[in-house]
């Protein structure tokens, strides 16, 4: 998600704690919990799509964080959703560009090719592909007529990789799901949620607030079912319960069950959504703070099992990254290393016990590692006290 309010400044720092048993998102075990920071890479905030089209013209001109657009070219930002490619590189798509569609429209919609190296501690831009509409599939004007497709046509913040290597990107905007192959062409008309549309949703009457459609997307380890999960509560439901969706790939259609991820306060946000197995998902919740005024970024276990009856997942706490290990000052000076952005929206699994998490930069206008300047997109790897005890085909 984008949100682009101006918040208070710094870097929160504390003592990470790790537990695996209890739900609650206070539950906090010793310091032999700790999860542990064991690798950091950055992406410089002023990294940009070389000889691509200009970008940012409706942000009128207004420097932030001594950023003045417009730019030149695309930036290379706003990391939303990002899938392994088991050879140390991943593709990671950029969201819908400045924060609305009514500032986005020249923003390019776009899978970003990256590879992270931690020993240099930084990142590699190997590439990437634009998304594009070139067989008409959408049945919405697009704003542009070569039908590449824009931040102003949809704000897109999960993907999922299936097997036949095409992608399922999740948006905000209907909240839609869209199919793209590899070259990133949708193969298909956007696919609606029944009973679901957001303000930007053509169809009108809307159920969801903005910016609050598949902010995360998981996809089971069979590669049969896909789980997007909303951002945000739709009417007449519980405050701070999101829907976790099922949809059926052979089918390409929902199977109209959903399963209830519950908020620790209706005020926070989810960041993104991953699975674990069959059963069991990745959740990042967040505050919507920066710097010093980040508290509450975090990850949990949700378990659709749903244990003990209550009609919502179960939730286990598995990594507070405002409070990461870092005996080997790997991401700075300090022995506690802090996760302290407004938005956190990517987290993979790397191996059994080791996690993969970046930060969504909002670029330019988030500044929560550093008052005045742009935060960079970073890429850290957490590893954890404990196995995921994860599904084999998650650990290719």
């Amino acid at each position: 998600m984008k949100n682009l309010r101006r918040v208070a400044l710094g870097v929160g720092i504390g003592a990470l704690t790790l537990t695996l048993a209890a739900p609650s998102a206070d539950a906090h075990s010793g310091h032999e919990n700790r999860v542990t920071l064991t690798g950091w890479a950055m992406l410089p905030a002023a990294t940009f799509v070389s000889a691509s089209d200009p970008s940012g013209s409706q942000l009128g001109g207004t420097p932030s964080n001594g950023i003045t657009p417009p730019f030149d070219d695309q930036p290379i930002q706003g990391f939303s959703g990002i899938v392994k490619n088991g050879d140390g590189t991943f593709d990671v798509i950029s969201d819908n560009g400045y924060g609305s569609k009514s500032n986005s429209a020249d923003f390019v919609l776009r899978i970003q090719h990256l590879g992270p190296d931690y020993g240099k501690k930084t990142v590699d831009v190997l590439g990437g592909i634009n998304l594009t509409d070139p067989n008409n599939f959408v049945p919405f004007a697009l704003t542009r007529k070569d039908r590449v497709l824009t931040g102003a046509d949809f704000d897109i913040e999960s993907i999922q990789r299936v097997k036949d290597g095409s992608y399922w990107i999740g948006d905000e905007f209907g909240p839609y799901l869209l199919h793209f192959d590899r070259a990133g062409r949708l193969l298909q008309a956007p696919i609606p949620l029944a009973g679901v549309r957001a303000p930007e949703n053509p169809a009108g009457n809307p159920t969801i607030n903005s910016s609050k459609g598949f902010e995360g997307m998981a996809q089971s380890p069979d590669g049969r079912t896909l789980y997007p999960l909303l951002e945000g509560t739709v009417a007449g439901d519980p405050a701070g319960a999101l829907r976790l969706n099922e949809f059926d790939l052979p089918k390409q259609q929902y199977t109209g069950k959903f399963f209830t991820y519950q908020l620790e306060d209706p005020a926070n946000a989810i960041g993104d959504a991953i699975a674990v197995d069959s059963d069991r998902f990745l959740v990042i919740e967040r505050d919507n703070g920066q710097g010093a005024t980040a508290k509450f970024k975090r990850i949990y276990m949700a378990d659709k099992r749903d244990r003990n009856r209550d009609g919502k997942m179960d939730k286990t706490l598995v990594a507070d990254l405002m409070n990461i290990a870092d005996p080997r000052h790997l991401g700075g000076s300090a022995d506690v290393f802090t996760f302290p952005f407004q938005t956190i929206e990517d987290v993979v699994i790397l191996d059994d016990r080791t996690l993969g998490v970046v930060n969504d930069n909002n670029f330019p206008f988030s500044n929560g590692r550093t008052a005045g300047q742009p935060d960079n997109n970073e890429f850290i790897t957490i590893r954890l006290a404990d196995n995921l005890h994860a599904d084999k085909r998650f650990l290719k």
